[in-house]
């Protein structure tokens, strides 16, 4: 399944577990992978850290809590250039 087919059936509500009981529907962080078993176990690393270190991570790489659910319908080079905050 693709990223954007994940984040839709989430959006949804098509997926048991946090983001449906919450209702969360923004997605405030992700990386990127050429690997499931790397993208698996960074993900199993990073539902281990506590609360306060998963924040600073996201701060770190959306510090305004924007929605980058965007970026999937985006090119490699227009998610860095959004990033680097240039536009063409």
């Amino acid at each position: 399944m693709t990223c954007a087919a994940a984040l839709k059936k989430h959006r949804l509500g098509l997926v048991d577990g946090f983001t449906k009981k919450y209702k969360v529907n923004r997605l405030m962080y992700y990386e990127i992978f050429h690997d499931a078993q790397n993208a698996e176990f960074r993900e199993k690393q990073i539902k281990k850290f506590r609360r306060e270190k998963k924040i600073a991570l996201f701060i770190k790489g959306n510090p305004h809590w924007e929605d980058r659910s965007d970026e999937f319908s985006m090119s490699y080079k227009e998610v860095l250039m959004k990033a680097a905050g240039t536009r063409r």
